[in-house]
């Protein structure tokens, strides 16, 4: 079972919604020059990813090119909100492991994806902190800025 045959795009949430340039399922075969091209990783990345195992197996044309599934794009779509979260590739690739071995291991993949989720928000509250701070110190500047020109004038 490959991640792709787990993941139904019509029921699965995570998955990304549809991108402007894709095709009709059924006639979505891409190049890996196009799906890089789509998603805008290197062609060099999408090969790392199916080496490591964070790719399902892609399909190949009788000349031997990777052909990607509309699919295949959902799945990276998905990789990539998880390589934006912190993930460690480790991780993703668990979890991609998990998906294929099927719905049993539902409760390993909540957990996975709830730490995430905790790891996600301790940095949004540190970056709120952050946020903050530059907040202030751009009211200084700003308040400074207007009362040197208010004693040039």
């Amino acid at each position: 079972m490959t991640v792709t045959e787990t993941t139904d795009t019509r029921t699965d949430t995570c998955a990304a919604p549809p991108q402007g340039d894709r095709r009709p399922d059924g006639k979505d075969k891409y190049t890996i020059s196009e799906v890089a091209a789509l998603t805008g990783l290197t062609a060099h990345t999408l090969r790392w990813y199916e080496r490591i195992g964070l790719m399902p197996h892609i399909d190949r044309s009788h000349t031997g090119q990777r052909r990607y599934t509309n699919r295949d794009l959902d799945w990276l779509a998905l990789v990539g909100k998880l390589r934006l979260t912190g993930m460690p590739v480790a991780d993703m690739v668990r979890y991609a492991e998990l998906v294929r071995a099927g719905d049993h291991t539902y409760a390993e993949r909540f957990e996975l994806l709830r730490t995430t989720r905790e790891d996600v928000l301790a940095r949004i509250a540190e970056l709120q902190g952050t946020l903050a701070v530059l907040d202030r110190k751009i009211s200084f500047y700003a308040d400074a800025g207007r009362a040197l020109a208010s004693e040039r004038a």
